[in-house]
Order: structure tokens, then C-alpha cells, then sequence
């Protein structure tokens, strides 16, 4: 007869074990449930985005102007040695052509002096050392040997000092590219940012930003200033005359601009030369801490890494090339959106 047996039954910590899991997911299936989707952000979350970007651009964009600087300083600078170091290799041949002269003419009268074929057959330096103990040298030679000996030493420096240089040129092209890379990667984003916005929003923070701008334009307009100099005064009506043109990432006028780009193509009309970027041209002049100090046409500095610059327009106001996207303008110091450092008298 056959015998039958119980199933067998899940043990106790079995069943509260499965009974655990089962109640876990069945809360986490709730609470995906009744999750809300995340909310879209707001214009003015978009905006402080958007300009956080902007000043990530503008720092990236410095860095470029400073490399692209730097880069056009090394290539005069090698190039001035490369043509130093050919007229010296011409000057180099020429002694040796002189000495291969006296050598010719020897060798037509009867043979080479052995001092000579000794110094044609060696290297300058060996033949000195060897010559020189034997007594075997004109003090017309010892003179030509030593013009040669100082040559060659000279050319082999300023070989060096070009070598060095195209080093650096190559680090500085590299860094160019990755600072050109960064500050489009960074415009690239917050141009996203703007068209997740609608047509409405874009026009509405637009709009915004035009009411301000005339606002500083009054505020401008309403009190008479005087300019810190003669040059400022010029570099000031310069900058006026390129009010509404476009700000463009490394561009320095005339159509076009960036922050230090508007700075140093003002003074240049004023017969000044300034450097490149915001950071260098902080030293262009004497350092100005108080605002109430501030004179027309003075340079101003915002930001502590100092990566934007404009010129003081009077009465809390500034004329700058403040970002993509928008034109060379009078702003407030109040909507900057970073703090003002300090001012140059130039």
C-alpha cells in the first residue's frame, strides 16, 4: 500500500522573510505610484543657470585671450631669433669662406701650412686647444678662430632659446583649444537651458534686461561725471560709439566684442595699449578701492578671480560687453551679478 506524506511546509523564517520582500516592493510600487514627476524649472532658475554659465564662459574665455596673447608674443619672438640665427649662420660661413681662401692660396703656392690644414680638418674648438700649444697660430688667425669659436656658440644659444620657445608655443596652442573647447561647451548649455524655456518666458526675461538697461542709461544721463583723464574721456566716447554692438567670444572689435576686447579697443582709439585680458590690464594704471572716487572712463573690475572688465560710466553705472547674447551696454553695479573689486585710473 502505497504510503502518502504531507507537503512540506515553508519553514516560520521562510514565510516572514518572503512576507518582508513582498511588502517592501509593494511600498516602493506605491511610493513610484504616487511620486510626482519632477518639476520643470522656473524662468528665473533658468536665468541664474544660465548666467552661472555665462561667468563660467567668461572665465574660459579670458583664459583663451590670454593664451592667444601669449601665443602671438612667441611667434615674433621666434621668429626674430630664427632670422638672428641665419644672418649669424651667414656670417658663420663667410669666416670659414675667408679662412678656405687663405687655405687655397697657401695650396697654389706650395702647400697648406700644417697649422691650417689642421684647423680646416677639425673642429674650432679642438683645433685651439691643440694649436695653440704648439704655437702654431697667426695672431691673424688666433683672431679669425676666435670670431668663429664665439659664433658657433652664439648660434647654438639662440638655437636652444628657439627650441625652447616652440615648447612653449606647442603647450600654449594645446591650452587654446582646451580653453576655445571649454568656454563653447559652457555657451552650448545654457543655450539649452534658454530654449527649454517657451517663447514667452525668453521674451519676458528679455524684456527685463531692456528695462535695465534703460534705467542705467538715465542714471547715466541724469549726472555729469568727469572723466579720470584725457585718455579716459577718449576711450569712453570710443566705447559710446559702440553701444548695441554684439558681444562674440574672443572678439576685440571694431564690430564686435568681449569684455576686455571693448576695454582695450577703447583705449587703443585713445592712443593707449592695454593688455589682452581683464586680469592683466588691472595694472595698467593706478588702483581705485572706493566707488565714490570713481571718474569717467576709469577701468572697472568685478569678480574675485577679476575675469570682467568695463569702463565706469558714472553715477553706480558701467559700459561693458557683459555676455552671449547681448550688446555692448550701460548696467547697473547692482545687477552685475558679482562684486565690484576695484577700479584703474589709466
Amino acid at each position: 500500500m502505497a504510503s502518502h506524506r504531507r507537503p512540506k511546509q515553508p519553514s516560520r523564517a521562510r514565510v516572514s522573510v518572503l512576507t518582508t520582500v513582498a511588502a517592501a516592493a509593494v511600498a516602493v510600487s506605491a511610493q513610484a505610484a504616487n511620486a510626482a514627476p519632477s518639476a520643470k524649472p522656473s524662468k528665473d532658475e533658468v536665468k541664474s543657470q544660465v548666467d552661472k554659465l555665462y561667468q563660467q564662459a567668461e572665465q574660459a574665455t579670458e583664459k583663451y585671450n590670454g593664451a592667444k596673447e601669449k601665443q602671438e608674443k612667441l611667434q615674433k619672438e621666434i621668429s626674430t631669433i630664427q632670422d638672428n640665427v641665419a644672418r649669424g649662420q651667414q656670417e658663420l660661413n663667410q669666416l670659414r669662406d675667408h679662412l678656405g681662401s687663405v687655405a687655397a692660396g697657401q695650396y697654389r703656392t706650395g702647400g697648406i701650412d700644417p697649422s691650417l690644414q689642421l684647423f680646416l680638418s677639425a673642429d674650432p674648438d679642438d683645433y685651439l686647444e691643440k694649436a695653440s700649444t704648439l704655437d702654431q697660430l697667426s695672431g691673424q688667425q688666433v683672431e679669425s678662430l676666435k670670431k668663429i669659436q664665439d659664433k658657433q656658440r652664439e648660434l647654438a644659444q639662440e638655437r636652444a632659446e628657439a627650441s625652447a620657445k616652440l615648447k612653449d608655443l606647442a603647450a600654449t596652442r594645446t591650452e587654446l583649444g582646451n580653453k576655445k573647447k571649454e568656454a563653447q561647451t559652457k555657451l552650448a548649455e545654457a543655450q539649452r537651458l534658454l530654449n527649454s524655456l517657451t517663447a514667452q518666458e525668453r521674451a519676458q526675461l528679455a524684456e527685463k534686461e531692456n528695462r535695465a538697461t534703460r534705467a542705467s542709461e538715465r542714471q547715466v544721463l541724469s549726472v555729469n561725471v568727469p572723466a579720470g583723464s584725457g585718455r579716459a574721456a577718449a576711450a569712453f566716447a570710443a566705447a559710446q560709439s559702440k553701444l548695441g554692438s554684439p558681444y562674440v567670444y574672443g572678439a576685440a572689435g571694431p564690430s564686435s566684442f568681449d569684455c576686455s576686447g571693448l576695454t582695450s579697443w577703447a583705449y587703443a582709439q585713445a592712443g593707449v595699449s592695454l593688455p589682452r585680458t581683464s586680469e592683466s590690464q588691472t595694472g595698467a594704471g593706478t588702483r581705485i578701492y572706493s566707488m565714490s572716487q570713481l571718474k569717467v572712463g576709469d577701468l572697472v573690475f568685478f569678480f574675485n578671480d577679476l575675469h570682467h572688465v568695463g569702463l565706469y560710466a558714472g553715477n553706480g553705472q558701467v559700459l561693458h560687453a557683459p555676455r552671449p547674447g547681448t550688446v555692448v551696454r550701460y548696467e547697473s553695479f547692482n545687477t552685475m551679478g558679482g562684486p565690484f573689486m576695484f577700479g584703474v585710473r589709466v
